[in-house]
């Protein structure tokens, strides 16, 4: 690879423009200095705070203790192989991630600011229509039926159980660079997906194509009277639309399986304060929230709800998607999930102080896995387990539960076609699973914010806190 193509990858030590890989990370000219000469036996530094300064391009020059911290961190040594010595599965995952960072240049250079919508009112009571609320999507186009579905790849989970080889990093890379700029995936870290100022209804509002997606067809995507072929449209539709809205695609997930937190990772985190873990943790699960609203919006008939269910619905089934959608990043054999760019075991969240709910959450991964459900089976499932009608604060029940009927039975007809009917008791009893999953965390977003009232706040997202933060739903929820 020439270092042209890496160089769109900034520093992973400050920031800066890098210059390409350095003692095995991609890292600007002065942090590659910086590096080399604090390898000399005579050089030792120390840090005059605690040990947690900000490196970035700014400050990276005021404690040469934490930057040099943050180089071991991020995996520098001087015995790290130089990148015409890489083994083909690294260097394919750099490959990957050069396009990915090229794609959400693209993708932030023609995102759109969102406007602001009012704010969301549970009560029953009539209101007029604004015209801020859900606008309409952009131009659509004919939906046809996706003639690839029957025959997809079984990806089977969990991953490491698939027949998938190291080749298939590449190819991912290879599909990304023909895309262009026409993306059928996004980041939550660009402008249309801001974490610290989203809300539902943000969210709710913006056209897919702001954000990378490609238009859909709202009115042909949802049929009152199901048929055979309605069926099989529906199950197309909402496997490409998990598809394009997965944070990772399994490809990717597989080549990296291999990036493991070393030892003074892991310590870094458990160093970490407990309302700082769980700031940094709500911005990341505000994050996949982001991408299963994203996915809520495109499953046929969710946008003709009314807003306020589709918000309820949101509110009390994202999270439960988001546990379901982690089973596809769990690694079975090491019990570890990929978290911040790594793979992750239950210790490296001990600062959260909530171990028994992080135990319970990585037992149900390991049992969601045991069930070796294909890529097309878990997007029908999380499907399923946003669209209930049981939910509280709905308006209109019975629109939900149409909705739902259909889902359920573009399931059941998948899963009759892979002749595993008896699965869909066992993805029932997942779903009671779910439940008692969120009601803990919700027990436990209680306790935290009883004593940090303020970084509640001040500073989780406002997406995390209307979702799962105020005094009313924190209620609702936690009797479920």
């Amino acid at each position: 690879m020439m270092r042209a193509q890496i160089e769109v990858i900034p520093c992973k030590i400050c920031g800066d423009k890098s210059s390409g890989v350095h003692y095995g990370v991609i890292t600007c000219e002065g942090c590659k200095g910086f590096f080399r000469r604090s390898q000399s036996s005579s050089v030792q530094y120390s840090c005059s705070r605690q040990s947690n300064c900000p490196i970035d391009r700014a400050s990276r020059n005021r404690c040469q203790s934490c930057r040099l911290k943050k180089c071991v961190a991020q995996g520098m040594s001087r015995d790290a192989v130089k990148f015409g010595r890489m083994s083909k599965r690294q260097r394919d995952t750099l490959f990957a991630e050069v396009e990915r960072h090229r794609q959400q240049q693209r993708l932030q250079a023609s995102q759109v600011e969102p406007q602001p919508l009012p704010a969301y009112r549970p009560s029953k009571e009539p209101r007029g229509r604004s015209p801020h609320l859900i606008q309409p999507l952009a131009p659509t186009y004919s939906y046809t039926l996706d003639q690839e579905l029957p025959n997809c790849p079984p990806e089977a989970h969990p991953y490491l159980g698939c027949a998938t080889g190291e080749a298939q990093a590449t190819a991912l890379a290879y599909r990304n660079s023909q895309r262009g700029g026409d993306s059928s995936s996004f980041s939550p870290s660009g402008r249309g997906f801001e974490s610290r100022r989203s809300t539902p209804e943000t969210i709710l509002s913006m056209p897919g194509c702001e954000i990378g997606l490609r238009p859909f067809d709202l009115e042909g995507s949802f049929c009152p009277y199901p048929t055979s072929m309605h069926i099989e449209e529906l199950c197309a539709s909402i496997v490409r639309s998990y598809r394009e809205t997965s944070q990772y695609r399994v490809e990717e997930i597989h080549a990296l399986r291999w990036k493991i937190f070393s030892r003074e990772e892991i310590h870094a985190y458990q160093s970490k304060s407990v309302d700082e873990m769980w700031q940094h943790c709500a911005v990341r699960l505000t994050d996949a929230v982001q991408y299963v609203v994203e996915f809520a919006k495109r499953i046929p008939g969710f946008r003709q709800l009314g807003q306020n269910d589709q918000i309820a619905l949101l509110k009390s089934g994202s999270m439960e998607v988001v546990l379901v959608r982690m089973s596809r990043m769990f690694n079975t054999e090491n019990s570890t999930v990929f978290f911040d760019g790594k793979f992750a075991g239950t210790e490296l969240f001990k600062s959260l102080a909530c171990g028994d709910f992080i135990a319970a959450v990585f037992d149900f991964a390991h049992s969601l896995c045991a069930l070796r459900l294909t890529e097309q089976q878990v997007a029908l499932f999380s499907a399923l387990v946003l669209i209930n009608a049981d939910r509280p604060c709905l308006e209109e029940r019975d629109r939900v539960l149409r909705v739902r009927k259909d889902v359920e039975l573009a399931l059941s007809h998948i899963l009759h076609r892979d002749n595993l009917d008896s699965l869909l008791n066992k993805l029932y009893q997942k779903v009671s699973m779910l439940k008692s999953l969120c009601a803990l965390h919700i027990e436990k977003l209680r306790w935290f914010r009883q004593l940090y009232p303020l970084t509640v706040h001040s500073l989780f997202p406002p997406l995390y806190k209307e979702l799962f933060g105020s005094d009313t739903d924190i209620q609702a929820m936690a009797t479920l």
